[in-house]
């Protein structure tokens, strides 16, 4: 039966590729996007399960959707919520019209519909290499895989997502050709151990990267387990154009980092970012840390802001630890008082502020290249999309064009830039000239 659709994407890239190819499933089987949720005749929220206040924000997005869904409309619950609590959200949410994970075969509707409506059938499988529609922006994510291998204490992704499934090579370069997008932004839970299921070798990722980048003007990865950042893959990195590493750090104490069933520790990091450096100069790197894991002892919170100060992370995300049930963190001793995190992550955020903005200031009067986002916005390689700061440019500056500009000002993580005059200023480093 046809019918229009609204979909709600919550959570992080992942869950957008994920909400992407649930479009192109419903394209396929005849429905229409509807304007706006109120709309529609299928009403889908795709949620987020990762931490505590996304599990809540999931929920209160899901009954705000019921409250204003038409008369006759379906509510559907998909992605990570759905994957992990199943019939056990069904039962908590009688609003719901169907819970339908990813994971496995499902039909979105195969619950009866309430207050008499017909069922709306829209199949969907696995969606890793399903189809997707192309990008409505310059840019665009690709998951090349689904899951995770490692055992990380404080995730459960694992759990619900399951093992790591890589997709071949052929499927991923498709998705990008058919994308049209002139940035790709490579996703995975795992990202650097991309093909190592398939038993194509240990790091697939790096003729990945280099395939990638022979048909886009940019290539990005996310989420760099950092025991995985080789050199091979560092100069792939760099070769891309797209000099920005994302590492996933989480702490640089060792023994906190042994906990929490890490790798590495601060000294490994600042060494393996100072070489990186010394081969690109303008590296751009972002990072994430877990704070008040169980355990994590004033000198623990002193490292980690050490760590900050020395290591002048272009971008970083600070997270109070979230008790998920089935890790291995659930059951730690040395809970952490939650007025002393929220104190230790105000400190971390003041400081990583002041250094976001001072590098920012750095780049005043470098000419830089842009990709155009949207009229008067872009961003140089040093912005991932939707989590970085951003370049305020010319209105008049053509969507979907990469241009050179001069940086006039920072506003905190954002530039102001404005068109190359005749004698433009110093060149950005790490930037093609």
């Amino acid at each position: 039966m046809a019918g229009s659709f609204w979909i709600e994407t919550l959570g992080c890239p992942k869950n957008q590729v994920d909400s992407d190819k649930l479009v192109g499933t419903m394209l396929a089987d005849g429905l229409v996007p509807a304007e706006g949720p109120d709309q529609a005749d299928v009403v889908v929220v795709n949620t987020c399960a990762f931490v505590e206040e996304a599990r809540q924000e999931s929920i209160d997005t899901i009954l705000a959707l019921d409250g204003g869904r038409a008369p006759g409309a379906r509510l559907v619950v998909t992605g990570c919520m759905a994957e992990r609590y199943g019939s056990e959200l069904a039962d908590a949410l009688p609003e719901v019209d169907a819970v339908a994970g990813f994971g496995v075969p499902v039909t979105l509707g195969t619950k009866p519909a309430a207050r008499g409506a017909e069922p709306v059938a829209v199949p969907s499988l696995d969606l890793l290499n399903l189809p997707r529609p192309a990008s409505s922006s310059p840019w665009a994510y690709v998951k090349v895989a689904e899951g995770c291998d490692r055992n990380c204490g404080f995730c459960a992704i694992p759990s619900f997502r399951g093992k790591q499934r890589s997709r071949s090579v052929d499927d991923v370069l498709a998705e990008v050709d058919a994308l049209g997008a002139r940035e790709i932004v490579l996703v995975a839970q795992d990202l650097a151990a991309y093909g190592r299921d398939q038993g194509v070798g240990e790091r697939a990722i790096v003729p990945l990267v280099g395939a990638v980048a022979e048909m886009v003007d940019r290539v990005r990865l996310l989420y760099l387990y950092p025991s995985d950042l080789t050199d091979p893959l560092i100069d792939a990195i760099c070769a891309s154009g797209v000099p920005y590493f994302d590492l996933s750090l989480q702490h640089v104490s060792a023994p906190l980092l042994r906990r929490m069933r890490r790798w590495g520790d601060g000294t490994r990091f600042l060494d393996r970012m100072a070489a990186i450096r010394e081969r690109e100069p303008g590296a751009a790197f972002r990072s994430n840390f877990i704070v008040g894991y169980p355990g994590e002892t004033e000198a623990d919170h002193d490292q980690l802001l050490a760590f900050v100060e020395e290591a002048q992370l272009d971008w970083c995300g600070f997270f109070s630890f979230s008790k998920e049930d089935g890790t291995y963190a659930a059951d730690l001793d040395g809970e952490v008082d939650e007025g002393l995190v929220h104190e230790r992550l105000a400190e971390l955020r003041e400081l990583q502020d002041r250094i976001t903005a001072a590098r920012r200031d750095e780049l005043i009067g470098t000419v830089v290249e842009v990709l155009v986002d949207a009229p008067g916005q872009g961003r140089t390689y040093r912005e991932a999309p939707e989590i970085d700061g951003i370049v305020t440019i010319p209105d008049h500056l053509p969507v979907g064009e990469l241009v050179d500009v001069v940086v006039i000002d920072a506003l905190g993580p954002d530039l102001v830039a404005e068109a190359v005059t005749a004698s433009p200023a110093r060149t950005s480093p790490g930037v093609a000239e």
